[in-house]
């Protein structure tokens, strides 16, 4: 891979990577519900199921999963389930006592945060075929694929990481605002009303259109 062809794949990364969707939503959650450092356990969720599916498309599976109606639908329903799930969770967060101390917020296990990112990325169809369909442009099939892919994989988690790292730490700073139950209430369902939006969204994909 050249210098010219990993700068535009680099520009590109920012592009998705800040594009609003259901990983920066799950990242933004959690930040607000566990804090930063806690918080951040979902956003290396996501970035396990970013190099799966990177995996997938090099391993020229993508192209039969894009091709395949059934495997399609049955991956967008999951997606669409459960993110209605994690917006029905999060609609029914109880509010916390909080102050400047991080250790009253609430704990979530590592691994919970890290399989709920997994499978917020994971569940979405319409990543997998648009990596299937940007990622070849910046290939150069004359030239050894493994390496190419590595460099594809590292650039697209090293950037993914720091904007989910972004959103984490801006909702974790909002978390310091709040004083009352019914303002933690408030964003509580602010953020459940965004992940049902996102299963909707989810919901209307066809495969034509992803």
């Amino acid at each position: 891979m050249t210098l010219e062809t990993w700068l535009a794949f680099f520009a590109a990364c920012w592009v998705i990577s800040l594009s609003p969707g259901a990983g920066a939503i799950a990242s933004m959650s959690c930040g607000l519900q566990y804090g930063f450092w806690r918080g951040y356990w979902n956003a290396l969720g996501l970035q396990v199921a970013l190099v799966v599916q990177i995996g997938i498309v090099a391993a020229g599976l993508g192209a039969v999963l894009a091709a395949s109606e059934l495997a399609f639908n049955l991956i967008k329903w999951f997606g669409v389930l459960y993110l209605i799930y994690l917006g029905v969770r999060q609609w029914r967060a109880q509010p916390a006592e909080l102050s400047q101390d991080s250790a009253e917020r609430p704990i979530g296990r590592p691994l919970t945060l890290v399989l709920r990112g997994f499978l917020v990325n994971i569940s979405n169809p319409k990543a997998l075929v648009f990596m299937l369909a940007i990622l070849p442009q910046f290939i150069d099939p004359s030239a050894p694929l493994l390496a190419q892919y590595l460099i594809i994989t590292l650039t697209m988690v090293a950037v993914d990481s720091l904007v989910m790292a972004g959103y984490t730490g801006l909702a974790s700073r909002v978390l310091r605002l709040l004083r009352t139950p019914r303002q933690q209430k408030r964003l509580n369902r602010t953020f459940a009303s965004l992940f049902v939006g996102a299963a909707g969204f989810l919901a209307t994909l066809h495969r034509g259109t992803a």
